[in-house]
């Protein structure tokens, strides 16, 4: 199958989510991938567990380093690192998120390479920048309190909560695959390669979108709404006869609809809910209506009735449910990939779908070998 990065050549020396990711999207779309791994433990990963499959293979080293070669270098040892520095000045795109400095020391940091390979596209995923915060471990859940995303995460008179999965890191693997691509299409051009440099706490920030420039452009330092919207309502999630109801009215039509549905059109005509910014303003009496209007049925009830509506609503799935629902909608979310025993995984599948190069899954996350390469 044609793929759309079928001749890139990628160097992983990036450990645990945010590199990981980035680069077993490249491998996705083609790219071939070799990932650097520490004698006798490998990428940290490996061993954080439970959960395990039933090879008792880490659940979430799988997660992200499906579709790469692996290669075990001590890269102080001088031989390993010269493979190192032979297979980085080969390579189209080197990643790596080791502390600040230390690739220097190695002779692999993008300044000394780039000498001998000015097409070099060299990513480094960081903490907190190479600036004072070098320092500074970067870790998703550090972040996340560090850089504001716990203070607005939980309810209001509740502790600060992290989001349920490292989406800091995710976030940062994304932006470094946008990066990445976008260093690539410039080389095309021009046949100049450059550094791609992406921090944590960058990402995060900006993804924060309207939350950041609540503060930034309206000077707002926003908090802890529970399941509420700072700017939606309702746009929440509340009790029913039996269970609880996610409501998401993004306009007036779809606010109409519900009230609607609830027997209770009144509402969308009442001065303090006719309008969005109305809505917001009195919440706090608008949610006590639909708590009360609510109660009369089964959450799942008004799912059905709502969304026969267009009005967006749902019950709260796990993730099992989550994979089921996605299943009978025919996204086909799960993709099964050979090992090299015979056996398979099964692995979440990229949600990128393209016409003429989609993804491909070409193998399992490596086993991580019991000896050095070189």
């Amino acid at each position: 199958m044609t793929t759309a990065l079928g001749n890139l050549r990628v160097l992983d020396f990036a450990r645990v989510l945010a590199g990981p990711f980035a680069t077993m999207l490249l491998a996705d779309l083609g790219a071939s991938v070799t990932k650097v791994e520490r004698p006798g433990t490998g990428d940290d990963t490996r061993a954080w567990g439970p959960p395990h499959d039933r090879h008792d293979q880490a659940t979430y080293f799988q997660s992200v380093n499906r579709n790469k070669d692996t290669l075990v270098l001590d890269l102080a040892d001088p031989q390993d690192c010269a493979e190192a520095r032979r297979r980085a000045l080969s390579a189209d795109v080197v990643v790596e998120n080791f502390r600040p400095g230390l690739m220097a020391k190695f002779g692999l940091d993008h300044e000394q390479l780039r000498a001998e390979n000015p097409g070099l596209i060299y990513c480094s995923i960081t903490g907190f920048g190479r600036g004072p915060g070098a320092p500074l471990p970067g870790y998703d859940l550090l972040v996340q309190a560090l850089g504001g995303l716990m203070s607005i995460t939980g309810e209001p008179d509740g502790e600060p909560q992290k989001v349920g999965v490292a989406v800091v890191d995710v976030l940062a693997g994304l932006f470094a695959t946008t990066g990445i691509l976008t260093a690539l299409h410039h080389r095309t051009r021009t046949g100049e390669g450059q550094r791609v440099d992406i921090d944590l706490l960058s990402c995060l920030l900006a993804g924060l979108v309207n939350q950041a420039s609540a503060y930034t452009s309206g000077g707002v330092v926003p908090a802890r709404m529970g399941n509420q919207h700072p700017s939606i309502a309702p746009y929440e999630l509340l009790p029913c006869s039996d269970g609880e109801l996610v409501l998401a009215v993004g306009n007036d039509r779809q606010f109409t609809g519900l009230c609607q549905a609830l027997g209770a059109p009144r509402l969308a005509e009442d001065k303090r809910y006719a309008t969005n910014t109305a809505r917001v303003r009195h919440r706090g009496q608008l949610r006590a209506e639909l708590v009360r209007l609510l109660a009369a049925r089964p959450a799942e009830h008004w799912a059905e009735e709502l969304t026969r509506l267009r009005v967006p609503a749902g019950t709260v799935n796990d993730i099992a449910g989550a994979f089921a629902l996605a299943t009978g909608l025919g996204l086909t979310p799960i993709v099964e990939l050979p090992r090299a025993d015979g056996s398979t995984v099964t692995l979440c599948r990229n949600p990128i779908n393209l016409s003429a190069t989609p993804p491909v899954y070409r193998s399992a996350p490596p086993p991580l070998p019991h000896h050095r390469s070189v």
